[in-house]
């Protein structure tokens, strides 16, 4: 595929947070929150990034919108390296760049209205508009998200939780975005919403060729939306697949552990299945241990493991895996 197919190209992402001092002359450690993190996003398209809490995938997203500024690394957005622009730089790319947070109503300032809270990204590219313009706008964008116009005088507290992630959705268009990055945006909702929220990120998506980051940690909710999957796992990507291929043939140990803990409304499949119960618990990203960061917890890791950091590499068209032990048909090397 050409890049010219490819709206986002992330090359060896590392981001490092000082750690305070806790005594006199001790060295500075650092945080790694991401590491060596590379991925290719096609244009119109959903990439799913998926892991444990704190494994750096947020992280990860606010590298990518540059709220952060990565320690190293690129990031290509339509061809140009974002990674080190400057604040005067990015104003323009930021409207194209848009993040659809977790919580729907900590993300809302609870004393403007829903027509203050569109209006305010609406006039954000500092451009003349007229009243009947933004207003125009704003019953569109109420539409696009599938919210009564009646609503736009209501106040965050008067919606459902719902309601109040749609509001966030629409906020993010009203800048007219080509990338999103959904940061676990249906997690806080109820099961049954979560499938409207996702169905209209499909409608969306379809209608306006949106291209989603979405951030999750649930499989089952990544696996519907989107269309290629990486596993991370303490900073890095261990693991990254079309989102059939994750269900039907996962190689890395900890991608399989992740996909038998999700539940099962069959009960007697429920019940024949083999649970992986990873033992031990996450290394500090403090003080990441050496080789491959999962080999404390990993039942094949063997002395190259404990060494040597495997890398992503490829194991068959689209599928990519760092482990220096599985082959693709999960038998051991």
């Amino acid at each position: 595929m050409e890049n010219a197919d490819k709206i986002l190209i992330v090359k060896n992402l590392k981001m490092q947070f000082p750690v305070k001092r806790t005594g006199i002359g001790e060295k500075r450690k650092y945080l790694k929150a991401v590491d060596d993190f590379s991925i290719e996003v096609e244009r119109g398209k959903t990439f799913g990034l998926v892991g444990e809490s704190g494994c750096g995938k947020t992280t990860a997203g606010k590298c990518i919108l540059r709220i952060f500024r990565p320690t190293e690394g690129s990031i290509l957005y339509n061809g140009r390296d974002i990674s080190t622009a400057s604040e005067r730089e990015l104003r323009d790319i930021r409207r194209e760049i848009q993040l659809i947070f977790q919580d729907p109503y900590g993300s809302l300032d609870p004393r403007q209205s829903v027509r203050s809270i569109l209006r305010e990204a609406i006039v954000s590219d500092n451009q003349p508009h007229k009243s009947a313009e933004i207003n125009e706008r704003i019953s569109e964008l109420l539409s696009l998200v599938e919210l009564p116009e009646e609503m736009s005088d209501r106040y965050p507290h008067e919606m459902s939780g719902g309601q109040r992630q749609r509001l966030g959705i629409a906020r993010a268009l009203a800048c007219n975005p080509k990338l999103i990055v959904c940061d676990e945006p249906v997690s806080a909702l109820d099961v049954s919403i979560q499938a409207q929220i996702i169905n209209l990120f499909k409608k969306l998506q379809k209608k306006l060729n949106l291209t989603y980051i979405f951030i999750a940690h649930d499989l089952a909710v990544v696996k519907h939306i989107a269309d290629v999957i990486a596993v991370m796992y303490l900073g890095s990507i261990v693991e990254m697949m079309t989102a059939d291929e994750l269900f039907q043939n996962p190689i890395h140990p900890y991608t399989k552990a992740l996909l038998s803990a999700v539940p099962i409304t069959d009960y007697y499949a429920e019940q024949g299945r083999n649970r992986i119960i990873l033992e031990g618990e996450v290394p500090s990203p403090v003080n990441m241990p050496s080789g491959c960061p999962f080999h404390p917890r990993c039942a094949y890791a063997t002395e190259r493991c404990r060494t040597e950091k495997p890398h992503l590499a490829k194991c068959f068209d689209g599928h990519f895996v760092a482990c220096h032990v599985m082959k693709p048909d999960g038998a051991e090397k």
